[in-house]
């Protein structure tokens, strides 16, 4: 297994990846903000796209923890990554902030999108 981490952002905003290329698989594990912790996790495996144009999809699987609202964006992550990389893909995210206001919110979805993109291009370049 190799492991790298990423961060974006400065904080209260930083936000960052664990990622882990376990054999053919990846792991990715974001936590940001002023408490990072394990809010959602979501499980994707690749599979031929159900539009049967040759293209590859995904279908994952969300484990939300009570209370918490990450689950649609570990899930959305696990698609994306293991649509793009045809591979079985493991997302955990837990972001939280205290008493955020909307332009802390928009702040923290931004550095997301960016963390995601540099996570998806370092994937590419180095799984194996």
């Amino acid at each position: 297994m190799f492991s790298t981490k990423i961060t974006v952002g400065s904080k209260p905003y930083e936000i960052m990846a664990v990622l882990t290329l376990c054999g053919k698989d990846v792991i990715v594990t974001i936590g940001g903000g002023d408490t990072p912790h394990i809010g959602a996790a979501a499980l994707a495996s690749s599979r031929p796209s159900l539009k049967d144009d040759g293209g590859i999809s995904a279908t994952a699987s969300v484990l939300c923890a009570i209370g918490h609202k990450e689950d649609v964006i570990s899930r959305e992550t696990a698609l994306r990554l293991a649509s793009k990389l045809n591979t079985t893909v493991l997302v955990s995210v837990g972001l939280h902030l205290d008493n955020p206001v909307s332009n802390d919110i928009e702040l923290m979805k931004m550095n997301f999108q960016e963390l995601i993109d540099k996570t998806e291009d370092w994937l590419i370049e180095n799984k194996r």
